[in-house]
């Protein structure tokens, strides 16, 4: 059996998996939503080790892909490269991603470091970033605008400022990254540049709640799980 640990990106949850989930559990497939946000002054490494454990729980028999969204996708790497023997497949949904000692703001642009510190800064929050509004993640839809601003959480600063600490084990690990058109940021570049096959997808950043079924596909697609069955 293939297992799925769906990993949320920045300012979200294990509730942004909601509706991929049903969509892969009628394929056959399990799935695991580690909550990364149950530590309120964490950092990256706090995060991939919360993965690590989610890992530690699947059993040996079963195929395991690894999926990170957004910021999760250097958590992701860093948790698969602690655990390589482990994991036959990382996917990242407009990750982003880079060799040892890449982080947010190393990959993106200074403006958005700048941006980040600042809002960090006058949040009133500690060292924490208030979450944006949902159209930064390209939700537009009232409904789902509603649904999503209810939801969306500060964000630890030390996610943005640690650094991945990576041995070269993930680097063995087949790795597809899906990015999203119309892009905001070049993350079909980051995926090239470590190694993983492209996989356009339109939609918005947040696709997997605008459109579960496209991307329940291609997540499927990246696994040997075969089943004429059931289709998403």
């Amino acid at each position: 059996m293939t297992t799925f640990v769906l990993v949320h990106g920045a300012w979200h949850g294990p509730w942004a998996w909601d509706r991929i989930v049903p969509l892969l559990h009628a394929a056959g497939a399990r799935t695991l939503t580690p909550d990364l946000g149950t530590v309120e002054d964490r950092g990256l490494h706090d995060d991939a080790r919360t993965v690590v454990a989610a890992i530690d729980t699947v059993r040996r028999e079963d195929e395991l892909v690894l999926v990170g969204h957004s910021y999760a996708g250097l958590v992701v790497r860093e948790a698969a490269d602690a655990r390589p023997d482990a994991v036959g497949h990382v996917v990242l949904v407009d990750g982003w991603a880079g060799p040892d000692g890449s982080g947010m703001f190393t990959l993106a642009p200074d403006a958005f470091a700048d941006a980040i510190r600042a809002r960090a800064e006058t949040s009133g929050n500690g060292p924490r970033i208030p979450p944006p509004p949902p159209q930064a993640f390209g939700i537009v839809d009232a409904d789902d605008t509603v649904w999503l601003a209810a939801r969306l959480l500060p964000q630890p600063l030390r996610t943005f400022t640690e650094t991945t600490r990576l041995t070269g084990a993930v680097d063995k690990i087949p790795g597809t990254a899906v990015h999203c058109r119309p892009g905001t940021y070049p993350f079909d570049r980051l995926g090239e540049a470590v190694g993983y096959r492209t996989r356009a997808l339109d939609g918005p950043h947040d696709v997997m709640l605008t459109r579960p079924g496209p991307l329940a596909r291609v997540l499927l697609e990246t696994s040997s799980f075969k089943n004429e069955k059931h289709r998403v």
